[in-house]
């Protein structure tokens, strides 16, 4: 489905949108967030869900595109739809649950009801209609949807290029990604949402910024053992930021768990030991265990997938704008469905000690992204968000796009690259 004509930019891009810089308003001013909603969030492919989150039909998930709330649902056939959560008849949802299964959508204001293709399937009291009152006129309005990888997304354009197209280079990276599941099907076992005052885009950056791993995540690496912490130093080592085209990039921290396919002979680390004598007690062979045990721990990268969605080690990072000064997260840990229990027990121990609400890693970062926020209120016009390091160092990446080092700011670039593209389309 189209949406709107979006309104004109209020900002002159080029001005606000530099090589090696951005304007601190894009953090604050209101009239350029609108804009952002329809020139980025209703004119792209957004994430809305992994298919473990609605596997049967009937399941689904309560969600958004932009600002826009939507219903995620696998219908009695198996296909997936996105619907935007309204009643075609007086506005209301129809649906109030974050995630179920349901036979069917009914407005609670007057009992219209939808089926889940999203189908007007009853009318009350349909008497008190014209003769000519056609049902098929009035379903769910419901927006394009495309997977890739187990991701769902979806967008309100018909006329956008295929999924697969947008995503590009960064495919590769998805289907690495999902080798965490170890020979399993990746299931998305639990979440941590909250919300921080602050704007979408500082998130944005966040997940393909290691420059400021050691600085904020301090207390993280002080909590491991010797060898995990030299493990997690990745700034000033080999790792790498490629800009993936469309937006998207990928930060490498530790090259060396990249494939998790590979490298299957290596030592187990010695925090991993007692899960794998667990796993081997309960008979998984040589083989099983040491392929198992390399996928607990996730891939050693970052993957941006413009706008909103992030695949970070072992979860994914959902970020949803709700206004110019306000941005939910949700954290999805991963596990893998059918596996070892203990193999995903060790996966959500993991989750909490950095993702968690009161782990290491999440309320430092909530903390800065909340500073960043406070910090453009200072200056007036005069401020200014660098995006300069390793500018002018960065070589060509084998699919010929920049690539820096691992603190480098390539990736930023290349969101906010796309970023202005979008919004002067």
């Amino acid at each position: 489905m189209q949406t709107a004509a979006p309104a004109p930019v209020p900002v002159d891009l080029d001005q606000w949108v530099q090589p090696d810089r951005v304007h601190g308003a894009m953090y604050k001013d209101r009239a350029l967030f609108n804009v952002e909603m329809q020139r980025i969030f209703e004119s792209t492919w957004v994430w809305v869900a992994h298919v473990s989150e609605i596997p049967q039909p009937g399941s689904f998930k309560n969600t958004h595109v932009g600002l826009h709330p939507v219903i995620v649902v696998r219908d009695r056939k198996g296909e997936v739809h996105v619907h935007l959560n309204r009643c075609r008849h007086r506005a209301s949802t129809v649906c109030e649950g974050r995630k179920g299964k349901t036979a069917s959508f009914v407005c609670p204001y007057h009992g219209w009801s939808y089926g889940l293709d999203g189908a007007l399937r009853g009318v009350p009291h349909p008497e008190g209609y014209a003769a000519d009152f056609d049902k098929t006129r009035f379903p769910l309005r419901s927006l394009r949807v495309a997977q890739y990888a187990g991701m769902i997304f979806a967008t309100f354009r018909e006329d956008i290029e295929p999924l697969e197209d947008f995503l590009g280079p960064a495919r590769k990276w998805m289907d690495l990604f999902m080798k965490q599941g170890a020979g399993y099907p990746i299931k998305v076992a639990g979440e941590h949402k909250f919300r921080f005052p602050g704007n979408w885009k500082i998130q944005m950056e966040n997940t393909t910024d290691a420059y400021h791993f050691p600085v904020v995540h301090k207390s993280f690496l002080q909590s491991l053992d010797g060898s995990t912490e030299e493990l997690f130093t990745f700034v000033g080592r080999k790792g790498s930021v490629e800009d993936l085209g469309n937006g998207h990039s990928v930060m490498v921290m530790i090259p060396e768990l990249v494939d998790l396919d590979e490298h299957l002979d290596d030592p187990i680390p010695e925090r991993f030991q007692a899960l794998a004598d667990e796993l081997a007690a309960e008979g998984h062979d040589d083989a099983q265990v040491r392929r198992i045990v390399r996928a607990v721990g996730g891939p050693g990268f970052n993957l941006n997938l413009f706008p909103n969605i992030a695949c970070s080690m072992a979860f994914f990072r959902e970020l949803r704008p709700i206004s110019v000064e306000e941005t939910e997260i949700n954290h999805m840990v991963i596990t893998m469905d059918g596996g070892p229990a203990a193999a995903n027990r060790a996966r959500l121990r993991l989750h909490e000690h950095f993702q968690g609400p009161m782990g290491f890693g999440t309320p430092d970062d909530a903390e800065a992204w909340q500073r960043v926020q406070r910090g453009v209120q200072a200056g007036g016009d005069d401020v200014w968000i660098l995006l300069n390091r390793s500018l002018g160092l960065e070589t060509t990446s084998d699919a010929g796009r920049p690539l820096g080092d691992v603190s480098a700011e390539t990736g930023m670039r290349a969101s906010y690259a796309q970023w202005k593209r979008m919004m002067a389309a």
